[in-house]
């Protein structure tokens, strides 16, 4: 399986901010939309993103005061991305390696969609279903 039959199941829609969003804004678009990351967006290019891991640490180290920082004090700049063609077995195997949740899908430079661990999980979950029905279509068809 690809990360494009991903994206066409769960949509390509990405959540995207400038680099001078302030953080309170931030926390309020991960409520609202029911996401856990954001896209950093400065000159129409990816410039990092923000994640709510990132948020809650800031909170920890800096105090409620990093509410008014903006999502560049933030993001982590390099941000690495995945290609629609990629495998969800080697996006599986970058996101264990490197511990990332979310990764970009990224185009010639064009932001096409965002695929997070839950994504890669679901995927193989539903392989594997799909391989247990055609077992079990096997044995009861007798073959």
């Amino acid at each position: 399986m690809r990360i494009a039959d991903i994206l066409r199941n769960k949509g390509s829609a990405v959540h995207t901010v400038r680099t001078d969003t302030r953080v309170c804004e931030l926390i309020g678009d991960f409520a609202r939309f029911n996401i856990g990351a954001v896209v950093v967006f400065e000159n129409e290019t990816v410039v990092g993103i923000v994640t709510e891991r990132d948020v809650v640490r800031a909170l920890h180290e800096s105090g409620p005061s990093i509410l008014a920082a903006s999502a560049r004090d933030l993001m982590s700049p390099s941000v690495t991305t995945c290609l629609p063609t990629d495998s969800v077995d080697s996006l599986a195997e970058t996101m264990t390696e490197q511990r990332i949740r979310h990764l970009p899908v990224v185009v010639d430079a064009d932001l096409v969609g965002i695929v997070s661990i839950g994504d890669v999980v679901k995927s193989r979950i539903d392989e594997l279903q799909t391989e247990r029905d055609q077992l079990a279509s096997y044995i009861h068809g007798g073959g």
